[in-house]
């Protein structure tokens, strides 16, 4: 059973086209989620990287960014966390823009492989296709068309990419760095499996650093709803008013997301949710709502696939209480021309 379905019932389903609630409904709306499910004691602390393992189970930051630059924040949105792979959406966008959309394509999929994020088999079934760019392959292969010409200019273009995303500059946190480095054994497997296939242009092992540096920059939780919002606002930032890409590059980013952001509960998400999303296994979601805002969250208990567990339930119930699910719009009534 997915961790949020049976907890979902009970919070009234708002069919909303257009713009989020007025402040006022968002701020309580969003404290109503924050207080119901902050002291939920479910979910394991991811400890692979043994880093991560320190992380304090009970922490939780809930943000909101909406497209006019609202932002809201409960909790522990002041403490800092490694954005892990939430950052393979915004670096799929950045490679989105500089490519385009047929060229990023004849090299990393947009499919679900119903499979673990590192999972080796995924691409030995495939004929040693990335099929699923959220997952650690299609990611490395994401990385690995970062545009420059050597490791440091690629680097720097993809930090201030990021950085540009979240309205102000990220930065490493390097004792994580250091962590992963020396536990990354599977990625770095990966990157050489996806070489001898053919498909990375670039050395493997300079590949795996830039990814494994790209996933250790140091975000709150209001910088993933910062960075989803942008996706939300056709590319433009809506704290700062900065273009950082393209309305085309934000739907095909957004379109990945649906389909692949969750893992193996991509769909269960989606039936659920009904938002394009990225999970971290630092704890960090981020939920986009086209047209509307972004949620970012922070609780590091996990569930078996690697999502927050409060962070699912958070936007689960925000979703149905402020309107965000995609797929759910009122009626429209022909006779007053509005939705009824």
């Amino acid at each position: 059973m997915p961790v949020f379905e049976a907890h979902i019932e009970d919070v009234e389903q708002r069919a909303l086209t257009g713009t989020l609630p007025a402040q006022q409904d968002v701020i309580r709306l969003m404290t109503q989620a924050y207080q119901r499910y902050r002291t939920l004691d479910e979910g394991v602390v991811a400890d692979y990287i043994p880093i991560l393992g320190r992380a304090d189970p009970a922490r939780f930051g809930l943000s909101l960014v909406g497209v006019n630059g609202f932002v809201h924040e409960l909790g522990d949105t002041a403490v800092g966390f490694s954005i892990q792979s939430i950052s393979k959406a915004f670096v799929f966008a950045l490679v989105r823009e500089a490519l385009g959309h047929e060229k990023l394509h004849e090299v990393v999929g947009v499919n679900n492989t119903g499979l673990p994020f590192n999972s080796v088999i995924a691409i030995e079934l495939n004929d040693g296709s990335p099929m699923n760019s959220m997952n650690n392959a299609g990611a490395i292969a994401t990385t690995a068309l970062i545009p420059g010409a050597d490791a440091q200019q690629r680097w720097d273009d993809l930090v201030g990419g990021l950085s540009a995303f979240a309205g102000h500059p990220l930065e490493v946190d390097q004792e994580v760095y250091r962590s992963e480095a020396e536990t990354n054994h599977r990625n770095q497997a990966l990157g050489r499996l996806l070489q001898s296939y053919g498909r990375l242009a670039v050395d493997p092992a300079e590949v795996v650093d830039l990814y494994t540096r790209q996933c250790v920059l140091t975000v709150t939780s209001t910088d993933p709803a910062t960075m989803g919002a942008t996706l939300a606002d056709g590319g433009v930032n809506p704290v700062t008013g900065e273009r950082v890409v393209s309305a085309e590059t934000c739907r095909d980013t957004l379109a990945v997301l649906a389909s692949c952001g969750m893992y193996e509960r991509s769909g269960e998400w989606l039936f659920e949710i009904g938002l394009p999303g990225k999970s971290g296994v630092s704890g960090g979601i981020v939920a986009v709502s086209p047209g509307k805002g972004a949620l970012g969250s922070f609780s590091p208990p996990l569930d078996p696939a690697g999502n927050s567990v409060r962070g699912q339930r958070a936007c689960a119930h925000l979703s149905r209480a402020l309107g965000l699910n995609l797929f759910a719009s009122a009626r429209f009534d022909s006779t007053e021309g509005a939705l009824a």
